[in-house]
């Protein structure tokens, strides 16, 4: 007993802030608890419902699934290229207006020729004059194969549109610094973002369908989130399975760790790169499809999100796409969870305030920085 006490107080001595984290996050799980209880323990935050929280916790969980999977593309890109790009953001608007063009195309293809306000066009481009879309029934319960090809069109279109910004813009600067890659894809995304602007629009609108619980007896299951989960999931596992068992996978791998030997030992080089563009732009375009699930569709909607995206691959450890997810799950559930102390005004600044934080103790990220092995 005296040697686990003192091995303690040498770990306690040795790394004092996160014995204090540790204390804080003991102080903040029993003021929870407490809040639950229907007692106020502290002058932060009232009462809390288990349906309030409930609903906090489920929907973090889908915000990190999406962070997460849009992350995923933002490591690889870094790990493999060796630049922030700035624009990643903007291919996942680019997901978000493409994909969900594709799916009203097909949801309402059918009354194409009754109706004149409807038009190919006019579904391409998301937009009826005067009236929304939701009557149109977008959702998963009642029109699955159009969110199904929304989903798809939405990766295809982002990862060939990706490859071709690559093509154009990155691979004739392959060989500069960092920085002038971070600068220019800054560009790229302001052309990208005031180019969504202007062919789809500056205007907020809600697309999905109003109707998306099903009933199963005594319980209820929105389906539009529990779509998110699934699909998220499922993707995340393909990607952990092409990396871990491919070839594709091996040399990607074998890159992230060094560009120059892999070059020496035959590895095709420029393939590899092609391929990090053609599935970093597909997460990111079903990712941007996906959230549109459970927001309004605006042409900043990536721009907004990608700021948690990269407090969550640096929280993880940039250059990991393992520390991409568990930093999306992480950053999500701080950003749903944290208004029941400090308010939803505040949930962006909690969010950062918690990538400064594990930053702080271990500056290497919760996955050191393992470059997608």
């Amino acid at each position: 007993m005296d040697v686990a006490n003192s091995t303690l107080a040498a770990s306690i001595r040795e790394r004092p802030g996160t014995a204090l984290v540790g204390l804080f996050g003991v102080l903040l799980a029993v003021d929870l608890v407490a809040k639950l209880a229907g007692v106020q323990l502290g002058p932060i935050g009232g009462r809390l419902s288990v349906g309030r929280f409930t609903s906090g916790l489920t929907q973090g969980i889908v915000i990190g699934v999406i962070i997460g999977l849009a992350g995923i593309g933002l490591s690889m890109t870094y790990s493999i290229l060796n630049f922030a790009n700035f624009s990643h953001g903007d291919l996942i608007t680019v997901g978000a207006f493409s994909g969900w063009g594709v799916a009203y195309l097909i949801l309402g293809w059918g009354i194409v020729a009754t109706d004149p306000e409807y038009g190919i066009g006019t579904l391409l481009l998301v937009r009826r004059p005067g009236v929304g879309f939701t009557e149109l029934g977008a959702s998963v319960l009642l029109s699955p194969w159009a969110i199904l090809g929304g989903l798809v069109a939405a990766a295809v279109i982002t990862a060939l549109l990706a490859l071709a910004i690559d093509r154009v813009v990155y691979k004739p600067m392959r060989d500069r610094s960092g920085i002038s890659l971070l600068i220019v894809s800054i560009g790229v995304a302001l052309v990208l973002r005031y180019g969504i602007q202007f062919i789809y629009g500056p205007g907020t609108r809600p697309v999905t369908s109003s109707e998306r619980t099903l009933e199963l007896g005594v319980a209820s299951i929105d389906t539009h989130l529990a779509t998110i989960v699934v699909v998220g999931v499922g993707l995340i596992i393909g990607t952990h399975y092409l990396l871990q068992q491919t070839k594709l996978g091996t040399a990607m791998r074998a890159m992230s760790d060094n560009k120059d030997l892999a070059l020496v030992t035959g590895i095709p080089t420029e393939r590899t790169i092609t391929w990090t563009w053609l599935i970093g732009g597909g997460l990111a375009g079903a990712s941007g499809f996906l959230y549109i699930l459970i927001q309004t569709l605006q042409f900043d909607r990536g721009w907004l999100l990608l700021l948690l995206i990269f407090a969550a691959v640096i929280l993880g450890g940039i250059g990991s796409i393992y520390g991409a997810i568990a930093g999306g799950l992480v950053i999500g559930l701080v950003f749903q969870l944290s208004p029941i102390w400090v308010g939803s005004d505040f949930n962006y600044v909690a969010a950062y305030a918690i990538m400064i934080l594990v930053l702080l103790l271990r500056p290497e990220g919760l996955f050191k920085g393992v470059s997608t092995a």
